[in-house]
């Protein structure tokens, strides 16, 4: 089930610093990184309509890589029903993606050969910290992507791919 944004309450909007939310639960089998990635595009683009933080088109980038490998992931590894949350703050991003696995996902070493198996390498690559939070029916996945870094421009020295595949 996914509540479109122009539905949702706007309570978040009342207070200041108060975080804007947006979250969305997909069935067995419903789910796809491509509506994650468009209901990241939305919520961004509905925090700047309503002034919130501002957010840099490259962090927007790095946000929906982070949002489609953690999505695909759920897809892939987990059986059943999955879900995701965004949060944005004035100093940060959080995405979290929940499912059915209790398998701890873990970065992989880069091998540029290997097709595949480099989702949540890239999901650290992109992210200032990745939690992954263990429970009896499955596990929560977020990554904190933090807007002052980004504003900065000091982001980990670079897109993700030459880190994955050195020259």
């Amino acid at each position: 089930m996914v509540t479109p944004l122009r539905k949702q309450t706007a309570d978040e909007e009342d207070e200041d610093g108060a975080p804007l939310r947006y979250g969305a639960i997909w069935g067995d089998g419903a789910a796809r990184a491509a509506d994650a990635r468009q209901a990241l595009r939305a919520f961004l683009g509905h925090a700047r309509r309503i002034g919130c933080a501002v957010v840099p088109n490259t962090f927007a980038v790095d946000a929906e890589l982070a949002t489609s490998e953690m999505v695909t992931n759920a897809i892939l590894h987990a059986p059943g029903p999955c879900g995701m949350t965004l949060e944005l703050t004035d100093d940060e991003l959080t995405i979290t993606v929940w499912d059915s696995s209790t398998e701890k996902p873990a970065p992989k070493k880069a091998d540029p050969r290997r097709i595949g198996g480099h989702g949540m390498h890239l999901v650290h690559t992109v992210s200032d910290k990745v939690v992954v939070a263990l429970r009896a029916t499955g596990k929560l996945v977020t990554a904190h992507l933090s807007l002052a870094r980004n504003q900065n421009g000091t982001a980990f020295g670079g897109p993700a791919f030459p880190a994955l595949f050195p020259g």
